[in-house]
């Protein structure tokens, strides 16, 4: 169905199908590339063939789509109907995807609002869905760009990983403050803020950095109307158990969503990643 907006996000908004399709959101893959070979973002290939690779230690890096992609996505909902385009995307402290973007948008054939969400994941995903919304319900572009701006700069995103040596690699922590971690033997738990990936808190055990997770995600939570989702890597026990206990706890809890990461936000965390993602709504 075309709308006057059409929204655009990226691979690692990681919004399931079902979703990308109620709203006619159109998700551009980044690309993961596993021991040399390369592979789109959010497929089955990708994720199966991510962790085992990282368990061997095999090379695995990841690449932004590239300004003609972006362009192709934003002919195709020109061609559809959409007299603008709403582009919201990861953090572009994280990746140059933003910036690719905002080349494309020079070239597009009708006008494209490109929006920095500042932060990844589920916390991104609900932001381009609170501008999907919008867009769905006849609202204008600078409309729908504000109500994903509004929604990702309200959400929190905390995570826990098992350890810091993979954001270290890919450049995407302080490496001093790696190296601490990994010198303590600590387990650590980060924040997205201002749209880096920030050391929070250095904990002692896994089980205490989780309740830790917990603990945040409630607090910031407070007794308002949020929804809430649990991702991980090669973790799902443990996302099913959070989930559990979160939607016992929080009073406001609209939707609870739980599920895996893809490969490019997986390659940069590696497994035992746990996230807890809470959006004011």
């Amino acid at each position: 169905m075309s709308r006057s907006v059409a929204v655009v996000t990226d691979s690692t908004a990681y919004l399931p199908q079902s979703v990308l399709e109620k709203y006619g959101v159109t998700s551009v893959p980044l690309t993961v590339v596993v021991d040399g070979t390369p592979l789109e973002d959010g497929t089955r290939e990708a994720a199966e063939s991510l962790v085992p690779a990282l368990r061997r230690h095999a090379p695995v890096t990841t690449s932004r789509p590239s300004p003609e992609t972006f362009l192709a996505a934003y002919r195709r909902a020109a061609e559809r109907g959409a007299s603008a385009v709403v582009s919201v995307h990861l953090s572009s402290e994280i990746s140059g995807t933003h910036d690719a973007a905002v080349l494309a948008a020079r070239r597009s054939p009708v006008p494209v609002r490109v929006v920095d969400s500042g932060t990844i994941g589920m916390a991104l995903g609900f932001g381009v869905v609170s501008a999907a919304e919008v867009a769905a319900s006849g609202g204008d572009l600078a409309e729908s760009a504000e109500a994903a701006i509004i929604r990702t700069a309200a959400t929190r995103a905390f995570f826990y990983v098992d350890t810091l040596d993979h954001l270290r690699r890919g450049g995407r922590i302080n490496t001093a403050q790696a190296l601490l971690g990994s010198a303590l033997a600590v387990k650590p738990l980060l924040e997205l803020r201002d749209g880096r990936i920030e050391l929070r808190e250095k904990v002692r055990t896994a089980s205490r950095a989780i309740a830790r997770l917990e603990e945040l995600a409630v607090e910031h939570a407070g007794s308002g109307s949020v929804d809430v989702a649990v991702q991980h890597l090669a973790a799902g026990e443990r996302a099913d158990q959070l989930a559990e206990r979160l939607a016992g706890r929080l009073s406001g809890l609209g939707e609870l969503r739980v599920g895996e990461v893809g490969a490019v936000l997986g390659a940069h965390t590696g497994p035992g990643l746990l996230g807890a993602i809470v959006a004011p709504r």
